[in-house]
């Protein structure tokens, strides 16, 4: 009897500290939960404020019209009003045009430098730092040092041009070049960048690979045809999507440049939208033209995860 009494109060104990360190356990576990989703809770509202309110308000706003201090609801006047602009047009052409010639340029030459990089094996770290110093600069002032470049009169470039006898260029002042030469600013500004990915893509590509096509026969050109292209497929399509999205938005290189001109020739679609708002004093149709602008790059967006996710079903 005494020992059946004595064996109930050690299992007494045992439950008793057993459930006390059961509830230490839990109470732990729920503290770092608790500061886990306090930092959460931190980023979370920094998100719903900077982004998910803006872009509701900028929705609600495009569909308001105010007159005098006073807000109505004007449905898709706003819409229709920039559907009869023939700037609303003629910025998408610009901005489409800007956006098929950055990506002739912008995206294969960053490639290829990154190619070029990776073959060196003594000076990687030094030129990693020359072809990302445009990136570490001040936007406006790298492209307030090529407006000066592209000066029609003393400018390094035409002066380079009457070195070798060849005819001087406009460059920004003439409706043809225009563009293409603030494609080859932005390119510049922005390839650092996208160099540095592609150069960590090609390095994450097994060496056999290489030793197997030289065996095979196969010089450079092949080698990057059968082989960095095919293991590099899918950082290419992230960034040949991330570029179509950053070049429909240039508005920098238009607007320190060129100033959209000339004749509105470099008139995209998020300068008419600085216009709209600062120029005009439309703020409700600046933003019925952000809605739009979201619902195309959504669009793009869509498409690309639906012909990845095909991708790689295959």
């Amino acid at each position: 009897m005494a020992f059946a009494l004595a064996s109930e109060r050690v299992r007494d104990k045992t439950g008793q500290r057993d459930s006390r360190s059961a509830w230490q356990t839990l109470r732990r576990g729920a503290g770092r939960n608790l500061r886990a989703h306090a930092f959460l809770l931190g980023a979370l509202l920094c998100f719903v404020l900077f982004t998910w309110y803006p872009m509701i308000r900028e929705i609600i706003m495009s569909f308001q019209r105010v007159h005098r201090g006073q807000t109505t609801w004007a449905g898709l006047g706003n819409y229709r009003q920039i559907a009869a602009d023939p700037e609303f047009w003629q910025a998408w052409r610009n901005t489409l045009e800007f956006t098929g010639l950055a990506l002739v340029l912008g995206f294969a030459a960053p490639f290829a430098v990154a190619i070029v990089v990776n073959e060196f094996r003594h000076a990687q770290g030094y030129l990693r730092i020359l072809v990302y110093l445009p990136v570490m600069l001040p936007p406006v002032a790298g492209i307030l040092l090529f407006k000066y470049f592209m000066d029609p009169g003393f400018g390094l470039f035409n002066q380079a041009l009457h070195f070798l006898h060849l005819p001087k260029s406009q460059w920004l002042a003439s409706k043809t070049t225009s563009m293409p030469s603030i494609v080859l600013v932005s390119t510049w500004s922005n390839m650092g960048t996208a160099t540095l990915v592609y150069l960590a893509a090609l390095q994450g590509i097994p060496g056999d690979l290489y030793e197997a096509a030289e065996l095979d026969g196969c010089n450079v050109l092949q080698r990057i045809r059968h082989v960095t292209i095919p293991q590099t497929r899918l950082i290419l399509s992230l960034m040949l999507m991330l570029q179509i999205v950053a070049t429909m938005q240039m508005f920098t290189e238009s607007f320190v440049l060129t100033g959209g001109g000339p004749e509105g020739s470099t008139t995209t679609v998020v300068y008419l939208l600085y216009n709209y708002a600062f120029s005009y004093n439309k703020f409700n149709t600046a933003a019925a033209l952000g809605v739009i602008m979201l619902l195309v790059l959504a669009c793009f967006s869509a498409i690309y995860i639906v012909l990845e996710r095909r991708g790689s079903e295959d």
